[in-house]
C-alpha cells in the first residue's frame, strides 16, 4: 500500500479509537479528572516503552529546549486539556456534543494552516472540512446540553486545533514512537502535578470495576495504539489531511454507543457518514498540505525544530 493509502488508513483508525473514547469518557465522569489522566498517560507510556525496547527503533535524542517547549504544550493542550474538557462536558452534556464540536476541527483547521503558513486558504480543502463537520453533525445530533457543556466541548475543540497546528516538526523531528513517548510522559507528568495542586490528597482514588475498565481502554487503545497511529498519519498526510479524518471520530462514537446504551444508529447517522465519506475523499483527492515527512525545504527556518544530536540507541 502506498504511504499516502497507509495515512488515511492509520488516521481512519485513530480517530475511530477518538470517538470510542467519547462514550467511554461519560462513565468515568465521577472520577478524579486530573489523577485519572495521569494514570492513563503513564501506563500508555510504560506500553510504548516495552513496545519501543521490543521494536529496537526508537533512538535517545538530545531534544532542543525549543522542541521540549512544543512537546509540553501539545501535552498541556491536545492531551490533558482536550481530555479534562470532555470530562467535564459530559458531566452536563450528552458524549455526542463534545464529539461534534471537536468535529469541527477540520473547518478550523483548514482555515488557520495556511495562515500560520502565510498563504491563502484554498476553496477545496474548505470545502472538503465544512462537508466533514455537516456529516458529523447529521451523525450525532447536538445532544442535551448546558451552557456548561458547550463551553467545555469548545475547550476540547481548542486543544485539537492546537495540536493540529503544532505537530509537523515535532513529527518531523522524533517520528511517531519517539514522539507518542514524549507525549505521554508529559502529559502524565503535567496532570499529576495540576491533580496534586488543585485536588490536594484527592487527585486520585481506587476506580469502580466500570472505571478501570474505561482507564484501561484509554490507556492502551486510545493512548498507546492511538498516539502511534495518529502520529504515524500526520508524518504521512500531514496534519490538514488529518485534520479531515477527525470526522470518523462521531461516526465511531454514534456506532458504539448503542452498544453501552446512550444512542441509536438510524437514518441520520447512516446519511451523516456518508457525507462525512465524501467529505474526506473530496479533501484526499487534491494536494491539500504537505505531509509532513516531507523535505524541510518548504519549511521556513523558524518553524524547523530538529534535535541537536543523535547519542545513539
Amino acid at each position: 500500500m502506498r504511504p499516502q493509502g497507509l495515512g488515511v488508513l492509520y488516521g481512519g483508525l485513530s480517530t475511530a479509537l477518538l470517538g470510542i473514547s467519547f462514550v467511554a469518557s461519560s462513565t468515568m465522569s465521577d472520577f478524579p479528572h486530573l489523577g485519572g489522566q495521569s494514570v492513563r498517560y503513564a501506563t500508555g507510556f510504560l506500553l510504548l516503552c516495552l513496545l519501543a525496547t521490543c521494536t529496537d527503533r526508537s533512538p535517545l535524542r538530545r531534544l532542543t529546549a525549543r522542541l521540549w517547549l512544543r512537546l509540553a504544550v501539545i501535552a498541556a493542550t491536545g492531551l490533558v486539556g482536550m481530555n479534562v474538557s470532555v470530562l467535564q462536558a459530559v458531566r452536563t452534556a450528552e458524549p455526542t456534543v463534545p464529539g461534534v464540536v471537536v468535529a469541527c476541527s477540520p473547518v478550523v483547521v483548514a482555515a488557520l494552516t495556511p495562515l500560520v503558513e502565510r498563504r491563502r486558504p484554498a476553496a477545496r480543502p474548505v470545502l472538503a472540512a465544512v462537508v466533514v463537520t455537516a456529516g458529523a453533525a447529521v451523525v450525532q445530533g447536538f445532544g442535551r446540553t448546558d451552557l456548561a457543556g458547550v463551553l467545555w466541548s469548545v475547550a476540547a475543540l481548542a486543544g485539537e486545533v492546537t495540536v493540529m497546528l503544532l505537530i509537523g516538526p515535532a513529527v518531523r523531528a522524533l517520528g511517531p514512537m519517539l514522539l507518542s513517548l514524549c507525549v505521554c510522559l508529559l502529559a502524565a507528568l503535567e496532570a499529576g502535578a495540576a491533580g496534586l495542586l488543585l485536588d490536594g490528597s484527592g487527585w486520585l482514588r481506587t476506580p469502580t470495576g466500570v472505571e478501570a475498565a474505561a482507564l484501561a481502554w484509554q490507556a492502551v487503545m486510545v493512548t498507546a495504539v492511538c498516539f502511534l497511529l495518529w502520529f504515524a498519519a500526520v508524518q504521512r498526510i500531514g496534519a490538514q489531511r488529518m485534520a479531515l479524518l477527525t470526522g470518523v471520530a462521531p461516526v465511531a462514537a454514534a456506532l458504539t454507543a448503542p452498544l453501552v446504551g446512550t444512542g441509536a444508529f438510524g437514518f441520520a447517522q447512516l446519511g451523516g457518514s456518508l457525507l462525512v465519506a465524501v467529505g474526506v475523499a473530496l479533501g484526499s483527492s487534491g494536494a491539500t498540505s504537505r505531509p509532513a515527512g516531507a523535505s524541510r525545504t518548504a519549511v521556513r527556518p523558524a518553524d524547523s525544530d530538529t534535535p541537536s544530536d543523535v547519542s545513539g540507541k
